[in-house]
């Protein structure tokens, strides 16, 4: 009983709750994505928005979108991708938009389209911090559900965390998912970005040791 009524939260109303919120979302802050968008092509030249591939629900891959936080090429340049304090690659307004998380805003529309939900395991890179192929198949069960802008691994440590807990962390939330489990994300979320904790990267977060084991 228990597992056809998590079913039906995360096929119906989940989904219903993520294009509710997400098509508010941009209703409400149209104007002040607007104001974002003008003051990072005052800030720096290149795109508004930072597109990047990212792995989704059934490892189908999928456009990310956010505001542009850093130089255009800083992939190619300096730690990769790994940003820490005093990364040089991040412009001035992205600064801040990193502090406030305010750059994920435009994943709103990954929401509304139905790449993402509002909660879930973040959608890791193809290639980082290995291909999906590369998964075992006790990691996949991650890619279960639709990534989320926030999720269970987002509010115990972040950025913090070894990608090896992270996923571990991500299946555990899978197997768990509820309406009471992502209010509860949620709402630690917003404590989490207020206060600005674990959000940046102290250093690389995979292990050395076999990524299979």
């Amino acid at each position: 009983m228990k597992k056809r009524e998590l079913s039906f939260y995360n096929r119906v109303i989940k989904r219903a709750i993520d294009l509710f919120v997400a098509l508010v979302g941009i209703i409400i802050l149209c104007i002040p994505m607007l104001i974002i968008s003008v003051f990072i092509k005052c800030d720096s030249k290149g795109p508004v928005l930072f597109r990047q591939k990212r792995i989704g629900k059934n490892g189908k891959v999928f456009e990310i979108l956010k505001f542009r936080s850093m130089c255009v090429g800083a992939e190619k340049t300096g730690s990769g991708v790994y940003s820490g304090k005093g990364d040089a690659r991040v412009t001035k307004v992205g600064k801040v938009l990193r502090a406030t998380s305010l750059d994920e805003i435009p994943q709103l529309f990954n929401i509304f389209i139905g790449d993402m939900s509002l909660i879930g395991p973040r959608p890791p890179l193809t290639y980082h911090p290995w291909p999906y192929s590369e998964y075992t198949d006790e990691q996949k069960r991650m890619f279960n559900v639709r990534p989320g802008i926030t999720g269970w691994a987002q509010v115990h440590g972040r950025k913090d965390v070894e990608w090896h807990k992270r996923i571990d962390l991500n299946v555990w939330y899978v197997d768990n998912v509820s309406f009471v489990l992502d209010a509860k994300i949620f709402f630690m979320t917003i404590f989490k970005v207020l206060t600005n904790a674990d959000n940046e990267n102290v250093g690389k977060t995979v292990s050395t040791e076999n990524t299979n084991d």
